[in-house]
């Protein structure tokens, strides 16, 4: 209900002044179950806009709660996030080879160049962290390296090949930004998160076995390197998904899950589907924030959750020294 009401609300906020019930009037007439109440433009603006924004947005901060709450309790670190195999990185190097090189010839897409780089970035990381023998901290190290090259990769192709406005823009939207999303980034978003959180949920209690290490997990008959290769490739390829749509927003998958945790406990049948309902509606507001708080110019979305997810970041940090 909660986000529900936040998706609606959210939708009546900015230069336009709409009220809930013309935004539900108007997605019911789309949906043919009545007739348009608003004007030819102030129906796009709900339709065409705001609506596919607001929508991509919980389904992106619903899908990076839960790789945060997989990829902390896989690895067994309270501070890995979606970004730490590097697939992040990944997508930018492949969307800024698309917008700055040209490669594909104007046949490839900005969000299925970054869905291919952050596949390509992924796929190296399982291919060192094998070489390397495939424990968890290698993994961990392996994203890391892949971050960083593909960062600089990044960098180099912006500073060396971009004009002055092509790299405001490729920059804007690195930062994370929702003010393209269309109904079709939606639909496909949200079938990965179904799919990611239908295969997860049915790996609920091997996430629970694995908070007391492999090896437990392992004498409680869980197939340790099946599972860990499974959920690392799920979370994987929804973060590839999510961030070719959404550009790179830090800190969701960070925080959220501890916010979860917090309010529901550690067992993951309730972790998973608490995280992506707090994910959602947390996404939304930080959204709606970035595009009315200076109006009419746009902050960049993951800019306000690095603001808000740096405090939270130090808190975990704090925590996780206490307990020691």
């Amino acid at each position: 209900m909660l986000l529900v009401a936040s998706i609606a609300v959210a939708i009546t906020l900015g230069p336009a002044t709409i009220g809930v019930g013309d935004v539900w009037r108007t997605v019911l007439a789309h949906l043919g179950r009545g007739e348009a109440v608003l004007s030819p433009i102030r129906d796009g603006i709900v339709w065409h806009l705001r609506l596919p924004r607001t929508l991509l947005a919980a389904v992106c901060g619903a899908g990076l709660a839960v790789c945060g709450v997989v990829l902390q309790s896989l690895l067994r670190n309270p501070l890995a996030d979606p970004f730490v195999l590097g697939v992040s990185s990944g997508a930018s190097t492949g969307a800024v080879l698309v917008v700055v090189l040209g490669i594909g010839g104007g046949a490839v897409s900005l969000p299925a160049g970054a869905f291919a780089g952050a596949v390509v970035a992924f796929g190296l990381v399982l291919a060192l962290s094998h070489l390397l023998g495939g424990q968890l901290d290698r993994v961990v190290l392996c994203g890391v390296a892949a971050m960083q090259l593909f960062s600089a990769l990044t960098s180099f192709i912006v500073l060396t090949a971009a004009d002055a406005e092509t790299t405001r823009g490729v920059l804007f939207w690195l930062l994370g930004s929702l003010s393209g999303a269309s109904w079709s980034q939606v639909g496909v978003g949200a079938v990965a998160l179904v799919v990611a959180l239908v295969v997860c949920l049915g790996h609920g209690r091997t996430l629970d076995a694995f908070a007391f290490g492999e090896d437990a997990a392992a004498a409680l008959g869980v197939r340790v390197a099946r599972t860990r290769v499974v959920l690392l490739c799920v979370t994987a390829l929804l973060t590839a998904v999510l961030v070719s749509s959404s550009g790179a927003i830090g800190f969701v998958g960070l925080v959220l899950p501890h916010a979860a945790r917090a309010l529901v406990g550690s067992g993951h049948s309730r972790l998973l589907p608490a995280a992506a309902l707090a994910g959602a509606v947390f996404l939304v507001w930080v959204d709606t924030l970035a595009r009315t708080v200076l109006d009419p110019q746009e902050v960049p979305v993951g800019v306000l959750t690095s603001l808000i997810g740096v405090p939270a970041f130090v808190l975990v940090l704090y925590r996780t020294r206490s307990r020691r």
